[in-house]
């Protein structure tokens, strides 16, 4: 499996395992062990998904039958948009590593930007956090590039990774091409729309023409764009078939073909419009 560097050094593999609406429980941990034991070795959470102590306990299960080191894996979480002070943010943190059983975390991020909410200031405990040593890189998600400005003038760490929205019906390429510029690396949620991409006929003709599974595809899009992608799926067989992507390749038409499909289509809500409220 492939990886990308993080501007701090760090490596990150390109294809990880999300937990976006999972519930937290027995069936997760589990999940997440699997994962684990199939080769995935990053785990994407978050403190709204409520399910960090499910994660936490997969993990630790792994590490504990010798499955993994804690070393090898690259565990994600967010800070939700109810608690963006710095001492709340600070305080997040914290419980997230309580919930997920953890000493450290590899990449902590700020979920949404928010429309009326202080970002800067969150992410500015989220670099104490870091200057700390306590999370070995930080990041944002959701956002757009007034964001970043915005963050990038009153900050001094450059976030290691920007997680949005990311799928041939939502390519984002200006969001892309200043986390480009800026060294910052992209990742994607919600690669296959929740499912509605593998319906579409160009995803199935070449699904066809590789002898691959249309969520192929699209993961494969992803990894060719230099985009980190985090596919969700409780099934053992789903987890082995998205991790098995690096044995073909798209050709430059083919990814234009598929960029063509962008059409600003989103399956989650906009960062301009989402307010938390």
């Amino acid at each position: 499996m492939g990886s990308v560097t993080l501007n701090n050094g760090l490596e990150m593999p390109l294809v990880g395992y999300g937990v976006f609406r999972v519930p937290d429980g027995e069936d997760l941990a589990e999940a997440v062990k699997m994962a684990i034991a199939t080769g995935y070795r990053s785990i994407d959470t978050a403190q709204i998904y409520r399910n960090e102590e499910g994660v936490g306990r997969g993990i630790r299960a792994a590490i504990a039958e010798g499955l993994v080191t804690r070393e090898e894996l690259f565990v994600t979480s967010k800070v939700w948009n109810d608690g963006l002070s710095y001492e709340e943010t600070l305080a997040a943190y914290d419980s997230s590593l309580e919930k997920l059983g953890l000493d450290y975390l590899d990449l902590y991020l700020i979920h949404w930007p928010g429309i009326d909410t202080n970002h800067v200031e969150a992410y500015k405990a989220l670099e104490q956090i870091y200057q700390d040593g306590r999370v070995r890189s930080i990041g944002v998600s959701n956002f757009h590039v007034h964001h970043l400005e915005n963050l990038l003038a009153q900050t001094t760490v450059v976030p290691a990774v920007n997680q949005i929205e990311f799928h041939p019906h939502l390519t984002q390429e200006e969001v892309r091409a200043y986390c480009r510029e800026h060294g910052i690396q992209v990742e994607a949620w919600s690669p296959l729309m929740n499912g509605a991409l593998l319906e579409e006929e160009l995803i199935q003709q070449l699904a066809v023409k590789y002898d691959k599974t249309p969520a192929q595809i699209v993961l494969r899009y992803d990894v060719q764009h230099n985009v980190v992608t985090i596919p969700k799926t409780m099934t053992p067989s789903r987890m082995k078939e998205n991790l098995s992507i690096f044995d073909f390749v798209l050709t430059d038409e083919e990814m234009a073909q598929l960029d063509a499909m962008n059409d600003g289509l989103r399956c989650g809500p906009d960062p301009e419009k989402f307010n938390f409220k």
